[in-house]
């Protein structure tokens, strides 16, 4: 990506949990690096392998669940080699949320390797925690790039996601709960309790960390539910945006009716859950993500 000032070059590197669309990634010039997820020992790379819904397929059917593996060091060291050598002067680098992998860890450690591979290198590494996943930040990457096309600072980009995200809620409605109990978002007995009874959880995501916040009996009662969750966290909100995930199941249109009716405005993108999301979340799982009020 050019910049006005002729000097500067800057690049904006992710990974594919952010769920940003291909053609969203190209139109910005946003380098993604896929993660490896390993399902019934099938080594699969996100956004390389299948698609998500070849995945959330793949989930269904498959007798365990799924695992992912933090992109390595080496591998962040070779981009940030590559970048110096196509002379680039600054990248911003978003990773996954630093909480839920090793993988911001990971590129902190391929600072120092850089240093060793181009002891003369002169490229600035800005390292961001988003504190989330999926579009919840990847909406807001593409707005950086955006505004650095524009000829915005660095500076000023940065602080805006940095406030933006301190800003930014979920709320997850999943219709199956294996992964969940895997992964430990919910427990075992909860899981195998909504299983049998068709009781569903209601749960948020803020600052990486999940909390079930409410729980409702029938499939039925889900979306009603998000809806309800997020007006109250929301009200007062004057700059209140919202977008809708999913795993490509019917409830994410009837969500996205609810939330027209509900806010008198459409989302600012409706998206699909990527594979390192969805195999947290399972592969039935609507996700309602909105802004809420500053947590300073």
């Amino acid at each position: 990506m050019e910049m006005r000032e002729i000097m500067s070059k800057i690049a904006i590197l992710t990974d594919s949990s952010c769920d940003i669309p291909q053609e969203m990634a190209e139109k910005y010039g946003i380098d993604i690096m896929s993660f490896h997820i390993l399902l019934d020992d099938v080594d699969y790379i996100e956004r390389e392998s299948c698609t998500n819904t070849e995945f959330y397929d793949k989930m269904r059917a498959a007798k365990g669940v799924p695992s992912t593996a933090a992109i390595t060091p080496i591998q962040f060291c070779e981009k940030y080699c590559q970048y110096v050598d196509e002379g680039y002067t600054d990248v911003i680098h978003v990773p996954i949320n630093k909480s839920g992998s090793s993988t911001y860890n990971n590129a902190l450690m391929a600072q120092g390797m850089l240093r060793e591979e181009r002891p003369e290198h002169h490229l600035k590494i800005h390292l961001l925690d988003p504190h989330t996943y999926s579009m919840v930040f990847g909406w807001y990457l593409c707005e950086m790039a955006r505004k650095l096309k524009n000829g915005a600072e660095i500076s000023h980009v940065i602080h805006e996601f940095e406030t933006q995200m301190d800003c930014m809620e979920v709320i997850l409605g999943p219709y199956s709960l294996k992964q969940m109990k895997k992964s430990g978002r919910i427990s075992a007995a909860a899981a195998v309790m909504g299983e049998l009874m068709g009781i569903r959880p209601i749960i948020t995501l803020i600052d990486g960390k999940t909390r079930v916040e409410a729980k409702v009996r029938g499939d039925d009662k889900v979306v009603p539910a998000m809806v309800e969750l997020c007006k109250q966290r929301c009200e007062g909100v004057e700059d209140f945006d919202y977008m809708i995930g999913h795993t490509n199941i019917p409830q994410a249109a009837d969500l996205e009716k609810a939330c027209r009716k509900a806010f008198g405005k459409p989302p600012l993108l409706v998206f699909e859950l990527g594979g390192v999301v969805s195999a947290n979340t399972g592969p039935d799982t609507v996700a309602l993500v909105y802004t809420g009020h500053p947590r300073g």
